[in-house]
């Protein structure tokens, strides 16, 4: 642990009884007292504050950094308005997924967040094709997730309630200027907090002093964000799976489809393009495994009980606390149907799971 980053809140980790674990080069809290279920059943009831400070924060300067930074992407970057941020991917050009990522456009500049596993990567890839890069060290970034979320961060910030979803402004708090987004990765309404370091640690304490905030670890954040049918890159998402075959389709406007003003353009677009006209072969899917017992990443399905090759795997699963069920996402041949009962290999035994709809979660998005 003595060799590994710390984000600004470390030492209330700690204080806060937090379990310590390596995750992406940092020592991040996977669960406090309160433990990984409550942590889950809290967030989705009130609120639940997560430090995300290990994740990258980017700028891109200037008024061509929509431009630039759509021909790496599949999204539509140059009509994102202001104030407003939306999902994206890095594709390469095989089409697979380097990574996913928030862009926000601040007016004289896009703030880009990645994932803290694929910073060093994605800055690269960002420095390689963009000519000013400038990455943001000195400020933490909290998320703060729930029904109650809404009403806490009011409380210090006033303003933030007339957020919708994807929004994102500056406000001031104490002196210390708040990059804020509602956005989240738990399906719950909330915000993503970019706060200065100095600050990050008294502004917590400030939240978590009302009692609807609890702080809650990595955990229970991957046990949400599965409820609510969201990806992980590495796990669900990486080089070897298309935005298409990954279920994200959706990600990609009209505008940079076949036949768009802004066609192509991004890197795997033949690729990625032809998937869209005629459709994967194997598609991303939710799985409600038929019992009590999870389906964990690895997990290898068969779509008979016995004999047979597999046609898939897992590659994120566990149990969903709101839901009081296990829960999976698998890469399925795309003509299997919701409803279809294939097999998960537990342990040496075939157990029955159903294609379902996903999230297993609905989500409290403020539209």
């Amino acid at each position: 642990m003595s060799d590994l980053k710390q984000t600004p809140l470390y030492d209330l980790h700690r204080e806060l009884g937090a379990k310590m674990v390596p995750f992406a080069g940092y020592a991040m809290p996977v669960q406090y007292p309160l433990g990984v279920m409550k942590e889950h059943l809290h967030t989705r009831a009130q609120a639940g504050l997560f430090d995300v400070s290990h994740m990258g924060q980017v700028i891109l300067p200037g008024s061509d950094a929509a431009a630039a930074l759509e021909a790496l992407v599949p999204v539509n970057l140059v009509g994102l308005g202001e104030s407003r941020q939306r999902y994206a991917m890095f594709t390469n050009d095989a089409g697979g997924i380097l990574d996913d990522l928030m862009v926000a456009n601040r007016g004289d500049h896009l703030f880009v967040v990645v994932n803290a596993a694929c910073k060093e990567a994605d800055l690269a890839h960002l420095r390689a094709h963009i000519p000013e890069v400038v990455e943001i060290a000195d400020r933490a970034l909290l998320a703060l997730q729930g029904p109650a979320a809404e009403t806490a961060l009011e409380t210090l910030v006033p303003g933030v309630a007339a957020m919708r979803f994807m929004d994102v402004a500056t406000f001031d708090w104490q002196g210390a200027e708040l990059w804020i987004s509602r956005s989240g990765y738990t399906g719950e309404d909330g915000f993503e907090i970019s706060v200065p370091a100095a600050q990050a640690e008294a502004f917590a304490r400030a939240l978590l002093a009302m009692e609807a905030v609890e702080p809650i670890g990595l955990g229970a954040r991957d046990s949400l964000r599965l409820e609510a049918g969201l990806c992980l890159y590495g796990h669900d998402i990486d080089t070897t799976t298309t935005p298409v075959e990954a279920n994200l389709a959706w990600a990609i406007q009209k505008i940079r489809r076949t036949g768009g003003a802004r066609e192509g353009g991004f890197p795997g677009a033949d690729v990625i393009l032809a998937k869209l006209e005629t459709g994967a072969t194997r598609q991303r899917v939710g799985l409600r495994p038929q019992g009590r017992a999870p389906m964990r990443e690895g997990v290898e399905i068969y779509a008979d009980a016995e004999g047979g090759t597999p046609i898939g795997t897992v590659t994120s699963g566990g149990f969903g606390p709101s839901i009081e069920a296990p829960m999976a996402m698998a890469y399925l041949p795309a003509d299997l149907p919701e409803g279809t009962t294939v097999y998960g290999e537990v342990r040496g035994k075939r157990l029955p799971a159903v294609i379902a709809p996903m999230p297993f979660q609905p989500t409290t998005y403020k539209r």
